[in-house]
């Protein structure tokens, strides 16, 4: 199957622009910069992070103006100033790497950082990704049990229940949908979210 068929992000622009409005979008894991491309071509400024030095050379190539490229791990410190919001916060299938407490605490600072009314658009792999490592839907349901090791990488897969759990507290999940994405050698699965802030009330998912 062909590379390069992943045209997932249009459908969302409305939203961005709307959310973002002057302000840059935060994207967090961009890759090779396919997303980024998408968002300044429609005309949004983009403020992006990436671990990956040789992904990040591509991303700039690709994307010549309009963004705003730092390379580093997105679990430190972000590029912005002390204190600033933002308006949208755009994570493609790069928040499933990390132990569950990483991924809350990522989560969370993603809800510090955005301003009210706006928007946290992600996606995360699902536990039925089976082509890149899921091993399918857990008989306990536990956190952990959907953490593995593929090919040397660590990755996680959500179920409906995992992505409830994750975006439980100070979250309004408001469209949640498993889709088909096709942009590697084989399809994958993967969770879909655009998930709004509400104010923060602990639950028990601090403790999962």
């Amino acid at each position: 199957m062909a590379s390069g068929t992943d045209p997932w992000l249009p459908r969302w622009l409305p939203l961005l622009r709307a959310c973002a409005g002057d302000g840059p979008v935060l994207e967090l894991g961009c890759a090779a910069g396919r997303d980024t491309a998408t968002l300044v071509d429609a005309g949004l400024r983009v403020v992006a992070v990436e671990l990956s030095s040789d992904a990040l050379a591509q991303a700039r190539q690709r994307v010549p103006a309009g963004a705003e490229f730092h390379c580093g791990d997105f679990r430190d410190a972000w590029p912005l100033a002390e204190g600033a919001t933002v308006g949208a916060v755009l994570a493609s299938l790069s928040l499933h790497y990390f132990a569950w407490d990483e991924t809350l605490a990522l989560v969370r600072r993603i809800h510090r950082v955005l301003r009210p009314g706006g928007v946290l658009l992600c996606r995360l792999n699902s536990v039925n990704d089976r082509h890149h490592g899921a091993r399918g839907p857990s008989a306990s349901g536990r956190d952990e049990d959907f953490f593995y090791t593929v090919d040397g990488v660590p990755k996680r897969f959500f179920d409906r229940a995992a992505v409830e759990r994750l975006f439980a507290d100070g979250w309004q999940l408001q469209h949640l949908e498993e889709v088909r994405v096709l942009r590697y050698d084989e399809p994958k699965v993967a969770w879909e979210a655009v998930i709004r802030p509400a104010p923060f009330t602990p639950s028990s998912a601090a403790g999962s």
